[in-house]
């Protein structure tokens, strides 16, 4: 087949699927547990080493019962009505439960016999090595490495350059079992009213990986299970995402002991910058050892030179940090291992330094990330703001990164009141909000360390409010608010977007201006039901499912809910948290990376964007802030 009539390549759709993960381990199946078609397969740190994993009884796939997940494990309950006596009622019942950690899969295998007659079968799990990296699996376009297999010890061990994978089963008192290069096979007699248990491993190890697995009680008492006393839902939530949570913490070789969120799964299982930043923020002051722990394995990946490549500057924070570099072939990216291509990690880091300290960081602890902090403090001065407008901004001049480099880091997301795409340089309004956080956070650290530097950092805060009020602002039917953005030519990018609600808790506004915010936030064609909306139903750019354009984020819609709080409204707080609560209880409480903006329907379920991350680190922190609204 030519390129031309190649079939279009798509990112598997993530729906319908299950995963089970114990960061950078995750095995994602259909919800029968089994392992066939799109992202399906066990992976770990960014490799797929096994695209299937097939369990038949008898020569046949079970018929599916009943699946539950938590955060590293799976259930899922099936029949083996082929196998089974001539009853109504299903007597030979399969569960089969998959525990995930760092490196390593275990999969458990029962068959329970409830005929009166003993049942002699064959269970089988047939498995199929790939080593794919993951960023071709998606692309749609998986691409297997080579590898070799041998039998060690009873184990089957599959290599393929610096990675290995160790399969080893366990006879469970088969009368026979046999492991060849991809199938394992048990020969069974299961007595009346007897189970039989059988259980298989997969073990990887890469040894081109700088990810470690992280030290224990980094959340602190955050989300902890303690009951709220009168709503279940929330504890639910709660207990739910501390779960999720410590599924996804990690260190990484850099700095051993300093543990971090990784962002999601199944795409993003690293250090990502601002997706870590936020987690950490929206967490304390419970995990102040996450706090500090993110802080510190940042630090220890800050730019020190320039290079156009990976967006780097020096003091710069990173985007994120792979083992390699990687490509999105569909939208034309390609990334060096490290790359630094976000407006706003930099800026998110001062502040977290700041906040971490107020929440009991040790003097010391500040003082030896001194060096980092002045580092980005030089970096907003220097090379911040690209063009001398006085705002912070972002270009991508390599050709190959990100074209927008705020959160919302699709290549449509900024856009005019038209629905055109705005055209960079740009400069988000949030980021200026971060940006004047940032410089009066760096003025108390430096205070606090005796350093020079205070004065300065504040006033520049306040040329930086007034340069927005001037330029920002916008007024359209009857509305006034603070644009998305100004594009390269300065003109306002001024589709009404969340990204309004990230301002209400920097400073950067005052009392007046945050009134304004808010009611641009409450009207009918921001909230959802279900939380705020990426961009106003009424904008002409605006469709639900749209990533960035018309889809709610749950930590976008905490972030907003915080902001609402600290200037003064609690009540709409109180109730764009009881909205985002409700989403969370239509998805289980394992509230994906964003969902669709469109309005509650009869069944009260939200309905999942088809490649949404789950479980993703900031969207189940920002259980943390729905919990302080609404206590």
């Amino acid at each position: 087949m030519t390129p031309a009539t190649q079939p279009h390549a798509i990112t598997p759709s993530l729906a319908q699927d299950v995963v089970a993960v114990q960061a950078p381990t995750q095995v994602w199946s259909a919800a029968d547990g089994q392992a066939r078609t799109g992202v399906h397969g066990i992976i770990h740190s960014d490799v797929r080493y096994i695209n299937s994993l097939t369990l038949t009884v008898g020569g046949q796939q079970p018929e599916h019962l009943s699946t539950s997940v938590e955060a590293r494990t799976a259930c899922f309950v099936s029949m083996a009505r082929n196998v089974d006596d001539a009853g109504k009622d299903p007597h030979v019942i399969v569960t089969r439960t998959r525990v995930v950690s760092f490196g390593c899969v275990n999969e458990s295998i029962e068959v329970r016999n409830g005929s009166k007659e003993a049942l002699r079968t064959t269970v089988r799990l047939d498995f199929a090595t790939e080593f794919a990296p993951l960023p071709s699996v998606r692309a749609g376009r998986p691409t297997s490495a080579t590898a070799t297999a041998q039998l060690h010890g009873g184990a089957v061990v599959v290599e393929s350059g610096p990675r290995r994978l160790t399969v080893d089963v366990v006879a469970g008192g088969a009368t026979a079992h046999q492991l060849e290069a991809e199938s394992a096979t048990w020969q069974i007699v299961v007595e009346p009213g007897e189970a039989w248990e059988g259980a298989i491993s997969f073990i990887m190890i890469d040894d081109a990986t700088a990810l470690m697995p992280p030290s224990p009680r980094v959340l602190g008492s955050a989300l902890s299970e303690h009951s709220s006393g009168t709503n279940p839902d929330l504890d639910r939530w709660r207990t739910r995402a501390r779960d999720d949570l410590n599924s996804l913490m990690l260190a990484n070789d850099a700095v051993p002991d300093a543990v971090f969120s990784a962002a999601g799964a199944p795409w993003y299982l690293t250090l990502f910058g601002r997706d870590a930043l936020w987690t950490a923020r929206l967490l304390l002051p419970e995990a102040l050892p996450l706090a500090h722990g993110t802080l510190r394995a940042l630090a220890a990946h800050q730019a020190t030179t320039y290079d156009n490549a990976a967006a780097a500057e020096p003091g710069k924070i990173l985007h994120e940090l792979r083992d390699a570099r990687h490509s999105i072939p569909r939208e034309g990216l390609e990334f060096p291992a490290a790359y630094y291509g976000s407006v706003d990690s930099t800026l998110l880091w001062i502040v977290l330094l700041n906040e971490a300290r107020e929440a009991g960081l040790p003097v010391e602890a500040v003082r030896e990330l001194q060096d980092n902090l002045l580092a980005a403090l030089t970096w907003l001065e220097r090379d911040a703001d690209a063009d001398g407008d006085g705002f912070v901004e972002y270009a991508d001049s390599s050709g190959t990164g990100l074209a927008n480099q705020g959160w919302k880091d699709s290549s449509d997301s900024v856009r005019h009141a038209d629905g055109s795409v705005a055209v960079g340089p740009v400069a988000l309004c949030e980021v200026q909000g971060y940006a004047y956080q940032a410089a009066r956070a760096g003025a108390d650290l430096l205070d606090m360390l005796h350093l020079p530097g205070g004065a300065k950092w504040r006033n520049w805060a306040e040329d930086l409010s007034d340069r927005f009020r001037k330029k920002f602002w916008v007024e359209r039917g009857g509305m006034r608010f603070p644009a998305m953005a100004l594009d390269g030519q300065k003109n306002p990018a001024d589709a009404l977007t969340s990204n309004i609600g990230h301002l209400l808790a920097t400073g950067i506004l005052d009392s007046a201006e945050e009134l304004l915010v808010r009611d641009a936030l409450m009207r009918p064609d921001m909230r959802s039901g279900f939380g705020i909306r990426t961009m106003a139903a009424s904008e002409a750019a605006y469709w639900p499912l749209s990533y960035h354009c018309g889809s709610v984020w749950a930590h976008d819609t905490a972030i907003c809910i915080e902001g609402l709080s600290a200037a003064g409204f609690r009540a709409d707080a109180r109730l764009v948290a009881q909205e985002l609560l409700s989403a969370a209880a239509s998805c289980e409480f394992r509230v994906p990376e964003l969902f669709s903006g469109d309005a509650p329907t009869g069944s009260g379920r939200v309905t999942r964007h088809p490649t949404a991350c789950v479980p993703q680190a900031w969207s189940a922190a920002a259980a943390a802030a729905v919990s302080r609204a609404l206590r």
